[in-house]
């Protein structure tokens, strides 16, 4: 496993929509398992690949609960809605408030191909919403409705 260099803003390949991954190798496993250390280093709750530069459908996702590895998500429903602080660590410093679904279906892919079913409410609807932009070129600042600086913890 290695640390991997975060892409930031203002680097084109943040803007591209990844390819989905045909084949779960070795290569996407070893993506996977950076992503997470990458991630875990920088003191996310998520990660992209696009944010390490690699053009695939494939998020890494920790809030707390134990780490999320996803190939080809997808967002297939949606229900309500929460407004709430958010930040990327591909846009350092900068915070604001999002408007994001409150719950959120996601159908995805696990490391060993297997189709998962992952219902999700709050910090962690909000993560996959973002993370899931990420691999369609689209950074969280298109949902703030607000931007402020950090609180201090």
């Amino acid at each position: 496993m290695a640390i991997r260099k975060i892409v930031t803003e203002g680097d084109e390949i943040l803007t591209k929509k990844c390819r989905e991954v045909t084949e779960i190798n070795d290569r996407v496993l070893e993506l996977i398992d950076d992503m997470k250390e990458t991630m875990y280093k920088a003191e996310g709750v998520g990660l992209a690949a696009p944010q390490v530069g690699i053009l695939k459908r494939v998020v890494v996702i920790d809030i707390g609960e134990g780490c999320l590895e996803l190939i080809n998500p997808e967002i297939i429903g949606e229900k309500g809605e929460q407004r709430e602080s958010e930040g990327c660590l591909s846009v350092p410093g900068v915070y604001g408030v999002t408007v994001r679904p409150y719950q959120v279906l996601v159908v995805a892919q696990d490391r060993t191909g297997a189709e998962i079913h992952i219902t999700a409410e709050g910090l962690l609807a909000k993560a996959l919403c973002h993370e899931i932009d990420h691999l369609n070129g689209i950074l969280f600042r298109s949902h703030v409705v607000e931007y402020h600086e950090p609180e201090e913890e």
